[in-house]
């Protein structure tokens, strides 16, 4: 038996993710064509293709891991809910459907009509990453300077969505979820001057131990999505909590730690979900 993390690049994490193995198997790092020469039935994948440098999608690769499901890989993070986390519109769906607090969403275009949804709004492009081209937005002339703003760039043929404004505060939470399970959490607080917490914007993150509620939402829309390992961005409301969005390929450091070193927590916790999985079936 193998095992592969799927990504194109190396970070800390997906490096962390393949060093960690699966039951002391063979382990690696490698991007969707490798992996489906280098993977057969029996062996174990981590799906963790990101959304595409430009917005525009999802990263090349999903249909070859579909093959390797076909051909018999385990594969944790499968396409299909890859894809629900990272097209902000199914996401919003899903967790609808689940009954789960989110923004009201709908799709941007040139006709779209938001009427029911109160000013400021949010504009990002559907398939959104690291803060780019999340506007807030004051007016509906706010709105169609930043539609005519971005209309020629690369990701808006896949289209964009506008959601209502749950009011900011001085921080999210991040709580990272695998095999069912919650195994690590931070918060992360804006930059000065700066509404959203992406580190990409200067956002600083620390260690936070998410409250009951909290885990039990983020596990909850975690399966809402369907997704095996991936990070649940939650903003405080009032004195409940509102998913803001499902990272499928997320980030994680040391200091997501809830007392045991991240990546470790990660596979361990999909090793017991796919034990747990075998003997159900």
């Amino acid at each position: 038996m193998k095992f592969a993390v799927i990504a194109h690049g190396v970070s800390e994490t997906n490096l962390g993710l393949a060093s960690r193995g699966w039951h002391g198997a063979p382990a690696y790092l490698l991007p969707p064509r490798d992996a489906l020469l280098a993977l057969g039935a029996g062996d174990v994948a981590l799906n963790w293709l990101d959304v595409a440098s430009d917005l525009s999608g999802v990263e090349d690769g999903i249909w070859i891991v579909n093959q390797l499901e076909a051909q018999g890989v385990r594969v944790f993070n499968r396409p299909s809910a890859l894809l629900a986390a990272h097209d902000k519109l199914i996401t919003a769906r899903l967790l609808k459907a689940a009954g789960l607090p989110h923004p009201r969403t709908r799709r941007l275009d040139e006709t779209s009509r938001i009427d029911d949804l109160p000013y400021p709004v949010v504009a990002k492009p559907r398939y959104g990453s690291w803060g780019r081209d999340v506007e807030l937005c004051a007016d509906r002339r706010a709105l169609e300077r930043y539609i005519a703003e971005v209309e020629g760039s690369a990701w808006w043929p896949s289209g964009g969505i506008v959601q209502e404004l749950v009011t900011p505060g001085p921080f999210d939470m991040r709580v990272i979820v695998a095999g069912g399970e919650v195994v690590g959490a931070a918060s992360r607080v804006a930059a000065p001057g700066e509404w959203r917490t992406n580190v990409a914007l200067g956002a600083s993150i620390v260690s936070a131990v998410p409250p009951p509620e909290a885990r039990d939402l983020a596990v909850a829309a975690v399966g809402a999505l369907g997704i095996d390992f991936g990070g649940v961005d939650l903003l405080p409301d009032g004195d409940s909590w509102v998913v803001l969005e499902v990272n499928g390929a997320v980030d994680v450091r040391p200091c997501y730690s809830l007392g045991r070193e991240i990546a470790d927590a990660v596979m361990a916790s999909l090793e017991r979900d796919a034990a747990k999985s075998l003997l159900i079936a």
